[in-house]
């Protein structure tokens, strides 16, 4: 919802207005082109400008809400609100916070929220005086379009919002919560390992909320995949690459069909433990090749057998490389209920192949030294082979039809 004339969108970051001046211009500098990219690649009307701790896009009122809703997307938005520009003195706001009320109250108690930024002597009048004053017009506003008004300070239905500035003021009435974080680009890069299941998209989100771009690596697993694994990895990796136009989210497919046949044949209780370090050599080669810095696992401890303290010791030695796991202590419902708001888990729901390879009793404490001593002799060397070349989807061009399945 937004007030009638609404040309703009105000949106607010959080960390990086704490950081120095230097680095804070140079990530406000950053989330303006993410924003300017999300918004060419909707093909909406508008471009940014900066103020200290406040970004802005100049939009178009038949625009203003998909402008919101792509600002709310972006890693390092706090919050983001449609607003109506007017000049900053008392008279301007008033008229517009009355024409608001008329427009989108529709009954209930209301409240004016005020703020005022810049010197003492920017403007004649006070926050208090937005407050009381902004109040009374929509109070009469309500009055003359027949209805009883009502203020409520602590418990509002109705919210009216002002930010006063020394040379523009907004009115608005929602704050839409964004991601928070830092803005992408602002880090160094990583690996990714998806597979298109639940966990694996929200963790590659979770790290690109921090401000890392991700390269999306995805191991095939052949025969053992099934007819729809790598198209709900491709779907889930399109739902992100949505969220970050300007930035190379093309899928890296990782042949691994001949390591898991071999792994079946020769390995049983850490065959999991295997695969898993196959597929860390895979994305540490790629890593090397691309410049990243670490690799991004959808783990979390104790979900599944390979996921245990012992075992999660037991793959990390493969690599040289950090491996991050926004997850690793985060419940099942909460992993699932990101998912939903990240849009990856209707697909993320098909059936995995990979229960196919899973042993009837697998290893829950293994060890660097049994889970090496039972696996096969060039399974690392196999990784890195396939990962020198991959397939590469791209996934802006994938049909977003639901896959199969469901």
């Amino acid at each position: 919802m937004h007030p009638p004339g609404a040309d703009v969108v105000v949106v607010r970051h959080g960390e990086v207005g704490v950081k120095s001046d230097q680095v804070r211009m140079k990530m406000e500098f950053q989330l303006q082109e993410n924003l300017n990219a999300l918004l060419a690649d909707r093909d909406l009307p508008g471009d940014t400008g900066c103020q200290r701790n406040r970004l802005y896009i100049r939009t178009e009122e038949s625009a203003v809400e998909d402008a919101t809703a792509a600002a709310v997307e972006a890693p390092g938005v706090v919050s983001a609100s449609p607003a109506r520009s007017v000049e900053p003195t008392l008279d301007a706001i008033t008229e517009a916070l009355a024409e608001t009320a008329r427009a989108c109250h529709d009954g209930g108690p209301f409240a004016v929220e005020a703020r005022r930024a810049g010197n003492a002597d920017a403007h004649d009048f006070s926050s208090r005086d937005l407050e009381s004053e902004g109040g009374q017009a929509i109070w009469d506003a309500i009055e003359d379009g027949g209805g009883t008004p009502e203020v409520d300070l602590d418990d509002p239905e109705f919210t009216t919002f002002v930010d006063c500035r020394p040379d523009e003021a907004f009115v608005f009435v929602e704050k839409r919560a964004g991601p928070g974080g830092l803005p992408l680009g602002t880090q160094q890069p990583l690996v990714a390992l998806v597979s298109g299941g639940i966990d694996s998209p929200v963790a590659a989100w979770q790290v690109m909320a921090r401000g890392a771009p991700i390269l999306p690596v995805y191991v095939d697993l052949g025969d053992y995949g099934g007819a729809d694994h790598r198209a709900r990895a491709e779907t889930t990796v399109a739902a992100l690459a949505r969220r970050a136009p300007n930035f190379d989210l093309q899928l890296r497919v990782v042949d691994g069909g001949r390591a898991v046949e071999e792994l079946v044949a020769k390995t049983d209780a850490t065959r999991m433990l295997s695969l898993r370090r196959f597929m860390y050599r895979a994305a540490e080669t790629v890593a090397r090749e691309h410049d990243a810095v670490g690799i991004v696992s959808g783990e979390a401890i104790g979900q599944k057998s390979s996921q245990t303290t012992a075992n999660l010791a037991a793959t990390d030695v493969v690599t040289d490389l950090p491996i991050h796991r926004p997850l690793l202590t985060m419940d099942k419902t909460d992993i699932i209920e990101r998912a939903r708001e990240l849009g990856t888990y209707d697909d993320a729901t098909v059936p995995a192949g990979c229960n196919r390879v899973a042993p009837s009793r697998p290893e829950t404490a293994g060890t660097p030294m049994s889970v090496v001593s039972a696996e096969p002799e060039e399974l690392l060397a196999m990784a890195e082979s396939a990962a020198r070349d991959p397939a590469v989807v791209d996934v802006r061009a994938y049909d977003e039809t639901p896959v199969a399945g469901r």
